[in-house]
């Protein structure tokens, strides 16, 4: 599921909310049959999540930041785990440097690793390819579509790459100033407002504030 929107939308504040970390001040939130927060630690075993803007401790190498979290995630055969990710992702050379020394994109596909450690049933990303290079982004994106696809995995996805949504999302929210606008498949939606695509419908939409606004 592509979950769009402009900057200050609420995509941040609505993910941190299924994470447990923020509580939502109406409403209620079920993730996998259990109720949020009431059932957080349960919840967030099954969950994981992503995002290039999360520092991981700099003194640490690659290799001590996965196995502090494939503790937490008690993650059985651990090391087995770490290097098959690895390899996937491409980042096995990386594992005995210092986090601190990698450049963001390598940040991000090592999050991404983090991210893989307790096969998650539900993958929560925030705009995991924003720091890549277009073929790297293309390599992230192909791996993810390939995980959804063998695995049954189902990813929930905030990025404001439209190409990269409609190539990855089945279902689209499109969320503005904190209230849905637009749910559905990405050609239903072009098609009910009239656009091209989903960037043109960004694009109008973010015209339409701005003038309002003016």
């Amino acid at each position: 599921m592509g979950f769009l929107g402009p900057n200050g939308a609420g995509k941040t504040t609505t993910i941190a909310m299924l994470l447990g970390l923020i509580a939502p001040t109406g409403g209620t939130i079920r993730i996998l049959g259990q109720e949020m927060p009431r059932r957080r630690e349960a919840i967030l075993a099954r969950v994981n999540f992503s995002s290039p803007y999360v520092a991981l401790p700099h003194d640490l190498t690659v290799r001590e930041n996965l196995v502090v979290f494939s503790h937490l995630y008690n993650v059985a055969e651990h090391r087995r785990k770490i290097r098959d990710l690895g390899e996937l992702f491409g980042v096995s050379h990386l594992l005995d440097r210092r986090t601190g020394r990698l450049s963001s994109g390598e940040i991000a596909r090592v999050n991404l690793v983090k991210a893989f450690l307790n096969d998650p049933q539900i993958l929560f990303l925030d705009e995991p390819t924003a720091a890549l290079d277009p073929e790297a982004a293309d390599a992230v994106r192909t791996l993810l579509m390939r995980q959804r696809d063998e695995r049954g995995l189902t990813i929930f996805y905030t990025s404001h790459n439209m190409r990269e949504v409609e190539r990855l999302s089945t279902r689209i929210i499109f969320l503005h100033h904190g209230r849905i606008i637009a749910d559905g498949p990405a050609e239903q939606i072009v098609r009910e407002y009239g656009k091209a695509d989903l960037e043109e419908f960004f694009v109008a939409l973010a015209r339409s504030e701005r003038e309002v606004s003016q």
